[in-house]
């Protein structure tokens, strides 16, 4: 089961946050917003299908995200948890921590902002277009 998001990168895309990654609704990007890999998505946690948002409070739960943009792809991997709310309507956040929030879409990922391939992130900072994918098995 899937949710796409589509969104567009900005100049101020770093991606060097340690423990959390995120997608915002919002139209601009500081540089303090290290996490963020995009922005104008136009989805947020609160429109994802029940039936999704409830595959993936299941503790057992893999997903994964999906970062495709300019040719450049990368995908991190984390779990559920029966605490994820999904009422968030501004962002979508993965986590390596096991920290739930209105924002967390997944716990325990594998990595975060910093690790996603430099290739993608320099294209997230030229701005642009970008799909995201979270799956959900």
């Amino acid at each position: 089961m899937d949710e796409v998001i589509h969104a567009r990168g900005h100049e101020h895309v770093s991606a060097e946050h340690a423990s959390t990654f995120e997608v915002t609704t919002d139209d601009y990007l500081t540089p303090a917003g290290d996490c963020i890999l995009a922005i104008e998505a136009d989805r947020a946690p609160a429109d994802f299908d029940p039936e999704f948002v409830d595959a993936c409070r299941d503790a057992d739960a893999t997903i994964t995200v999906t970062i495709d943009a300019d040719g450049h792809s990368e995908s991190v991997t984390g779990r559920g948890d029966p605490d994820l709310e999904f009422t968030n309507e501004r962002s979508v956040v993965g986590r390596t921590s096991d920290y739930v929030d209105d924002r967390t879409v997944v716990v325990g990922a594998a990595f975060a902002a910093e690790g996603f391939d430099r290739d993608l992130v320099d294209a997230l900072a030229g701005g642009a277009e970008v799909t995201v994918t979270i799956s959900v098995e």
